[in-house]
């Protein structure tokens, strides 16, 4: 296959990835490459797995419950994200799914849905947002899928936090006023609030945190997917690798 040929179809999978290496496929990636994209024999698939670059693959075995791909030459080497969490209030179903497809885009390295005193989604669907996270990536050409955790309390993060990995939390009590982002390389995490902003016990708390900085994103109160992009973007630029 000629490294000219690249593969129209993007496939994230478990398996290892190199030279010559056989890929048997799910039923429900046959599914999908056989059923719904009418592939066949001889077809190409671009395949990642998040470890191994992204590999150019041959269709080497086709059928209704299953199959085989065969990898034969690497079309993208490794390349992990910059060191930066996203940690944030889930949202509405479509709005909380928007903030993972732009973190995977944007290059994160892990994603945190936390409960704060203010949020409004009670419960979340890790499964659900973990398979929407490989769908960003294979769309969007990455070879990463950064892991989408469990729901979990914000206290609770903030009472293990490793200090080594400093937190700019957004805070819309600084729109308009100064609060930016500290020139200070290392990991990071973002912490982007609910609807309703953080509560005044939150806001003490993490003020109080040496690691933990407040940065103001403009002028103006954003809503939370968009506060998540506006943060990302600020991270990257400055400290991450669009720098």
């Amino acid at each position: 296959m000629s490294s000219n040929a690249r593969a129209k179809v993007r496939l994230f999978v478990e398996q290892p990835l190199g030279a010559v290496q056989p890929v048997p496929l799910t039923r429900e990636q046959a599914h999908y490459l056989f059923g719904v994209m009418r592939m066949g024999v001889g077809d190409s698939v671009a395949l990642f797995n998040g470890q191994d670059g992204e590999w150019q693959a041959e269709v080497a075995e086709a059928g209704k419950r299953g199959g085989t791909l065969v990898c034969r030459e690497q079309s993208q080497p490794q390349v992990m994200p910059p060191d930066i969490w996203l940690m944030f209030a889930p949202i509405k179903k479509a709005r909380t799914d928007f903030i993972v497809e732009k973190a995977v885009e944007m290059g994160v390295r892990r994603v945190m849905p936390v409960h704060t005193a203010h949020t409004n989604s009670e419960r979340i669907r890790q499964d659900r947002l973990q398979a929407h996270a490989v769908e960003a990536a294979e769309q969007c050409g990455g070879v990463f899928v950064p892991e989408v955790v469990e729901l979990i309390k914000l206290d609770r993060v903030l009472g293990s936090w490793d200090t080594g990995r400093r937190i700019a939390f957004c805070d819309e009590a600084l729109a308009g006023e100064t609060g930016r982002l500290p020139d200070a390389p290392g990991p990071w995490a973002i912490l982007i609030g609910p609807e309703g902003g953080f509560s005044e016990h939150e806001r003490k708390r993490l003020r109080g945190m040496a690691c933990a900085s407040p940065i103001s994103l403009g002028p103006r109160i954003l809503r939370a997917d968009t506060a998540a992009v506006a943060a990302l973007t600020l991270w990257q630029s400055t400290l991450g690798d669009w720098a």
